[in-house]
């Protein structure tokens, strides 16, 4: 049984959704506030994060939980903006998503999420491009000698790129070996990870976009 940590001012939406995830049989629980959640988190397998709190910055307390371990994080952002789906993932969510997205979806990406942190990667071998050196094994990136911190997702999107220096991904591959789906209306959801990780790798030119098709990787 998957444990939740719903954390979140207490409402009815809050009350809907943690009902919802009992009725789907995950053992769930809550956190009001931002120091609840940071003594709660370590004894579930996900946190379901309201970036909008009455004590903590929502972003702050998802950087503490990422600094700490690799629990799953999928955080909820007021507006449905780019910006903020980008800030989300650099804080270290897995995904973010509008709080006012339904809970069939978010049970949905519960499941992705699980599915993705869970697996194992079907390749451990190491990649080295230029500056860029990616670890199969540990699942650790570094360029030009320091380390860059990347979600699980944004690791595993590196890597289908990294795996393919001379090919062109499809934005559909991609949808499918990362989030293992191939909804059209999630592919919103790579564009954001895309753009995270090539603040998180700098200026330079990591990932090229192929208009239309999808993107490659770049030489830097």
């Amino acid at each position: 049984m998957v444990r939740v940590l719903l954390v979140g001012e207490h409402s009815a939406v809050a009350e809907s959704m943690l009902y919802s995830l009992l009725r789907q049989g995950y053992e769930a629980k809550s956190a009001d506030t931002g120091r609840e959640a940071l003594e709660m988190y370590r004894d579930v397998d996900l946190v379901l994060l309201d970036l909008d709190l009455p004590d903590i910055d929502g972003l702050e307390v998802c950087r503490t939980m990422r600094a700490a371990g690799s629990t799953p994080i999928i955080s909820f952002a007021g507006r449905d903006t780019e910006s903020d789906r980008v800030h989300a993932l650099q804080a270290g969510s897995d995904d973010c998503v509008v709080k006012s997205c339904g809970p069939r979806e978010v049970v949905a990406r519960i499941e992705a999420v699980m599915r993705r942190t869970q697996a194992t990667t079907p390749s451990s071998k190491d990649i080295s491009l230029r500056t860029l050196h990616i670890n199969g094994r540990t699942r650790e990136v570094r360029l030009d000698g320091r380390v860059v911190n990347v979600t699980a997702k944004e690791f595993e999107l590196l890597y289908v790129l990294a795996s393919n220096p001379e090919s062109v991904v499809s934005r559909k591959e991609l949808m499918a070996k990362v989030w293992e789906c191939d909804w059209m209306e999630s592919s919103r959801t790579l564009d954001t990870h895309v753009s995270s990780l090539r603040s998180k790798l700098g200026a330079s030119k990591w990932i090229i976009t192929v208009r239309g098709v999808g993107y490659r990787i770049g030489s830097g």
